[in-house]
């Protein structure tokens, strides 16, 4: 299936730089020579490859254009599987895919259907910037949608981090209290799916710039302990669900 990627997210968020704290001056990262110890425009700038013996190997832009990739400009998929089949920590970055020829617009249209009735995903490889990458395509809306995946040797295993999770005994009511916690929370608000810590810097920008105070940060909460913490959590996530819904004489009792 011949295709074409479109990225899929992008970033809005404002972009801190790196400046001279005496004068306030932008850092510049240059280009720089080791060999010939001067700065070197863009354009003398290519690609090489570390040699186990040291040396560089030069690879031209026609060399890798050139690699034997079988899924270069097209999805090769490999088979299909229950997306609970993959693991979320190997996720990467998000495509949308469109057909890239008349031919293609077929086997598009149907994959996009039989995904969505079976609901199952495809496992693919594709070529991005001469890279294969392993993928998983699915029905979004219409379209399929493709997202990249890390390859295994690339996921970090925890090692011996469970040792920093102490086993801690866990009592009934503490476990009831959270699976009511829980079944109160089901469902997500899409309206403040938002990047708090993007608007809180661009309000402290706008502070800065018309000569104002920075509004002070929210205290820290206070610690409490985990039962009350799930009572007052449950309390409030009845309030938001109902809020002209008062308490019943359960729910007293159960304080």
């Amino acid at each position: 299936m011949p295709v074409q990627l479109y990225a899929a997210t992008e970033e809005h968020t404002v972009r801190l730089h790196e400046i001279h704290t005496a004068d306030g001056s932008r850092v510049q990262h240059r280009r720089f020579c080791a060999a010939e110890d001067r700065e070197i425009p863009y354009d003398q700038v290519g690609h090489g490859v570390a040699l186990p013996d040291g040396r560089l190997l030069p690879l031209s832009e026609d060399d890798l254009a050139r690699l034997p990739l079988p899924t270069k400009h097209t999805i090769q998929v490999s088979g299909f599987i229950d997306p609970q089949g993959v693991i979320p920590i190997s996720y990467d970055r998000p495509y949308y895919i469109a057909p890239a020829a008349p031919l293609a617009e077929r086997p598009y249209t149907l994959l996009v259907e039989v995904l969505t009735r079976t609901k199952l995903v495809a496992m693919a490889k594709i070529a991005i910037r001469s890279r294969e990458r392993k993928a998983v395509v699915r029905p979004y809306r219409g379209l399929l949608l493709l997202q990249t995946l890390r390859w295994r040797d690339e996921i970090r295993g925890p090692g011996d981090l469970a040792h920093l999770v102490p086993a801690i005994p866990l009592s009934d009511r503490e476990r009831r209290l959270a699976e009511v916690l829980v079944q109160e929370m089901i469902g997500v608000d899409g309206s403040v799916d938002h990047d708090r810590h993007a608007h809180a810097l661009e309000r402290l920008v706008d502070a800065v710039v018309a000569g104002n105070e920075p509004a002070e940060p929210p205290p820290p909460e206070p610690a409490v302990d985990l039962m009350t913490a799930l009572q007052q959590s449950v309390e409030e996530a009845r309030s938001a669900r109902h809020p002209t819904k008062h308490p019943s004489k359960a729910d007293r009792r159960s304080k």
